[in-house]
């Protein structure tokens, strides 16, 4: 059997992070922990979700767009990562791909995502 296969039955109990439902398009601010010799602070990260990957929860990521300065930074985070302190959805854009890399190519005007209007569903049919 695969290690990588015993590692994830090791943690199948263990508690899975609950974040809101996200996809391609949306806008998140992802607030990280980050490690600084003996301090420890909080960095947001806000961009565009430009994919999500993987099947469960232990080998899923999601890549994250901004543009800071005139350049493009992408950031891919692991969907169960410790240092990931909360994750909010900004703006649900509405896009037509699950994988929208050719945001990269766009500037401006054009690298606009229009906004689709989210209904929560019913969290418990009562």
């Amino acid at each position: 059997m695969d290690l990588i296969k015993i590692a994830e039955q090791a943690f199948e109990n263990e508690k899975v992070a609950k974040y809101p439902d996200f996809k391609a398009g949306d806008t998140i601010t992802v607030t990280y922990r980050i490690k600084e010799g003996d301090k420890e602070r909080l960095q947001k990260f806000r961009g565009v979700v430009i994919q999500t990957k993987g099947k469960d929860a232990f080998t899923k990521t999601f890549t994250v767009r901004k543009v800071s300065g005139g350049i493009g930074v992408e950031r891919i985070f692991p969907y169960q990562s410790p240092f990931i302190d909360s994750i909010e959805v900004n703006k649900y854009g509405k896009v037509r791909r699950a994988r929208i890399f050719y945001l990269r190519d766009l500037s401006g005007k054009k690298a606009r995502i229009k906004e689709r209007k989210y209904v929560r569903k019913a969290e418990a049919e009562e």
